[in-house]
């Protein structure tokens, strides 16, 4: 497990600390004490979870830019002379991928080279985390969870897209770093939790409709999806960051980073759930629309984490009740306009008093 005394004093690069899952791990590194300079576009959503729980006043240097501009970025991490850099930045959403593909290649395909071209330029950089996807795989529909050595693959631009990113990792890491620089991808599942007010996601938009009692229909529900608490596989890439920067055996590869398999769910499932929990209240009117999704969607995934939990010792401390508990906690918070500097931070540590318990 990641420790603070590791990460105390530790310089520490973030792409995309303003994005949902970048402002969860900026809050962690902080409070662990590593100095982390974030380079992102300003907050893609309003509201957000990096204005709503001041992440800025834990950072070092919050940079504004785009890592599709390799000068800006390179000028930026040098200044910075991280030794440890995460890459989250990235176009994050299927939908948009498929209304803006030539630029979700661009800025997941050609801003990952940007960034690594970057860490070439960087003597400082012992270890770098590249973010993908669960998504990267060919998907089979079949019911096994996917594993690091399964092939690749992406119907919608941006599956393929963070499967290309995967492959530019796999290249730089056989070309260019040498014994001395680490260099790790990770792959997460479907990451829930509060703070995320993305646009076409499922938790955020049955949130909106509580909100504004509205009805939401939902797309795919007997869709099937890794679903987990954001901090679950955040712990994962920490973990994993600090054994790439001593250098262990086996670290320069694929991780994925998923739930247990009670954790695999349909889309009913977790929005039957979620509404039970979050909306006593407030209750929102859900309508279940097509059963069949179209534009290439998968309907079946699952990721197989034997590895992590093997090597890495990282295994999900939360159940499925659990993650949709602490995730409905934070945006009831938000409903009830809450102090979410302090909520947040409260939350952070109830996650890892759990954590504690469960490996005691």
């Amino acid at each position: 497990m990641s420790t603070s005394e590791f990460w105390r004093g530790r310089r520490v690069f973030l792409t995309g600390h303003t994005g949902f899952k970048g402002a969860w791990l900026a809050l962690w590194l902080a409070r662990m004490g590593a100095r982390v300079t974030g380079y992102a576009l300003p907050a893609p959503t309003s509201p957000s979870l990096y204005e709503l729980a001041g992440i800025e006043r834990h950072l070092e240097q919050s940079v504004t830019g785009d890592i599709n501009d390799a000068a800006r970025l390179a000028g930026a991490m040098a200044a910075a002379e991280p030794e440890i850099v995460f890459h989250l930045a990235a176009q994050p959403l299927v939908k948009e991928s498929y209304r803006q593909p030539a630029a979700t290649f661009a800025t997941n395909v050609m801003g990952t080279v940007n960034l690594l071209e970057a860490v070439r330029a960087t003597p400082s950089v012992r270890a770098t985390l590249v973010v993908t996807t669960d998504k990267c795989y060919l998907n089979r529909e079949w019911v096994w969870g996917y594993r690091e050595t399964d092939p690749l693959g992406g119907h919608d631009p941006y599956s393929a897209s963070k499967a290309a990113a995967e492959i530019v990792a796999a290249s730089y890491r056989a070309s260019f770093f040498d014994a001395d620089v680490a260099l790790v991808t990770a792959r997460a599942g479907n990451v829930i939790g509060g703070g995320d007010f993305a646009p076409d996601r499922l938790l955020p938009d049955v949130i909106r409709a509580i909100e504004h009692n509205a009805t939401l229909e939902i797309r795919y529900p007997d869709a099937v999806r890794p679903w987990q608490f954001v901090l679950e596989p955040l712990r994962g890439y920490l973990d994993l960051a600090q054994r790439a920067y001593a250098r262990e055996a086996g670290m320069d590869d694929a991780w994925n980073f998923g739930p247990s398999e009670t954790g695999a769910r349909s889309v009913r499932d977790v929005v039957q759930r979620f509404v039970e929990v979050c909306a006593q209240q407030r209750p929102a009117a859900v309508r279940f629309g097509a059963t069949q999704p179209h534009e290439h969607e998968a309907n079946l995934l699952r990721l197989d984490i034997s590895k992590a939990r093997a090597q890495l010792g990282w295994h999900p401390s939360l159940s499925f009740d659990e993650t949709l508990e602490l995730t409905a906690d934070w945006y009831r918070a938000w409903l009830a306009r809450a102090d979410l500097k302090a909520f947040t931070e409260r939350q952070l540590e109830r996650y890892l008093d759990t954590v504690s318990a469960f490996r005691i």
